[in-house]
């Protein structure tokens, strides 16, 4: 059973159905991407705990998947307790869905390197907050998706706008955000991990991406960067999400300053920066190996196949129609790419839509800017 069912989840059902499972799918609307693909589904308010109770009862799935934030998590000790796989555990679904529990996990139980930080549920919390890290600093929902709801205060004058549109863009019905000092990176990593019942955890060669709005925009495979620090990172991915448990694939996400690895956050699931392993950058993409490590099937190594990056194709209006593509024809004649659309019903601003995916031996900037070209080429109508 599939919590979520958005273009991550569609690919983790196309992954799944390889290795001949029977999927449900879950979202609070009807035809969200992952439905089209699976063999039953639902729709549901998924932090209704009664309704979560009523459709594990009725479907009985040996094995539950949660893709979004916005479910009553608590609900999944239960299930676990009754002998349902909760993936990648019960715990690391609920403390994950939370940055508040997460954070504190790394910073104060695991002891990694965070940026300092602060909690608010209101306004005048969120300026002590901002007292306490100084300016500028990051404000984000506690709950939310997609970086929905994160801004950069840079003044005084920031706080109280910071404040209302993260309140905007929390999802669920938690209202309380985390405000931390600005790092100054370099760059940002994604390092996909792998955990698993029966071997070592696994890292994909770390991915590289720009954001916009808290969302991102391209992504590159491999980013290039310091041994030490990527060995850093790769032992405070493996020390966070031993604390977590389970078996699954993790986006932990890094600042990599020149000092070295900042743990910035964690999705105990497959992450949109890593659509573009859908490339072929990797021997198994993301989703393939999410499916492996939920079913239990060994994954003796995650090699790097070839360069590659992606560029997101987002809508610019609102519509509750069925949305049209054009160009598609265009974007099909670059060489040595692909791309996806999601079959989302409708849009609305900035929502992602599409993605196009580029590969070859060219490094990845060049890479990027191909992407790039080839998402410029769709458009939604």
């Amino acid at each position: 059973m599939l919590l979520g069912s958005g273009e991550l989840g569609k690919e983790f059902v196309i992954a799944c159905q390889r290795y001949g499972q029977y999927v449900i799918a879950v979202d609070s609307y009807e035809g969200a991407p992952a439905m089209q693909v699976a063999h039953e589904t639902e729709v549901i308010n998924m932090l209704d705990g009664s309704e979560l109770d009523r459709i594990v009862a009725k479907h009985q799935p040996d094995i539950i998947v949660p893709e979004i934030e916005a479910i009553r998590t608590q609900r999944f000790y239960d299930y676990e307790a009754k002998g349902i796989q909760v993936v990648p555990s019960a715990k690391a679904a609920n403390f994950t869905m939370n940055r508040k529990a997460i954070r504190d996990l790394a910073a104060i139980e695991v002891g990694v390197r965070t940026a300092p930080y602060k909690y608010a549920t209101t306004l005048e919390e969120l300026r002590e907050g901002v007292a306490f890290t100084g300016i500028p600093c990051v404000v984000k929902p506690l709950m939310s998706s997609s970086g929905k709801g994160q801004s950069v205060i840079k003044s005084e004058a920031d706080i109280e706008k910071a404040w209302n549109y993260a309140m905007e863009g929390s999802r669920g019905d938690l209202k309380e955000v985390i405000v931390e000092d600005f790092i100054k990176f370099d760059y940002e990593i994604t390092l996909l991990t792998v955990t698993q019942k029966d071997g070592p955890t696994l890292f994909c060669p770390p991915i590289g991406h720009r954001q916009e709005r808290g969302d991102y925009q391209e992504s590159w495979q491999p980013q290039a960067m310091d041994p030490a620090h990527l060995s850093e990172a790769q032992e405070m991915a493996d020390k966070v999400t031993k604390a977590l448990g389970g078996a699954g694939i993790w986006g932990v996400e890094f600042f990599i300053t020149k000092e070295g690895a900042y743990f910035s956050e964690l999705s105990p699931r497959p992450h949109d920066t890593g659509m573009v392993t859908l490339a072929g950058t990797q021997n198994f993409s993301e989703f393939e190996l999410h499916a492996r490590a939920v079913l239990g099937l060994p994954i003796p190594t995650v090699e790097l196949v070839r360069n590659g990056a992606s560029a997101v194709v987002l809508a610019s209006s609102s519509n509750e129609k069925t949305p049209e593509f054009t160009g598609v024809d265009n974007a099909a004649t670059y060489s040595q790419s692909d791309f996806r659309i999601f079959g989302k019903p409708n849009t609305r601003p900035y929502r992602r839509m599409a993605v196009a995916l580029t590969y070859g031996t060219e490094g990845t900037s060049e890479l990027v800017e191909k992407a790039k070209k080839i998402a410029a080429e769709i458009n939604v109508k």
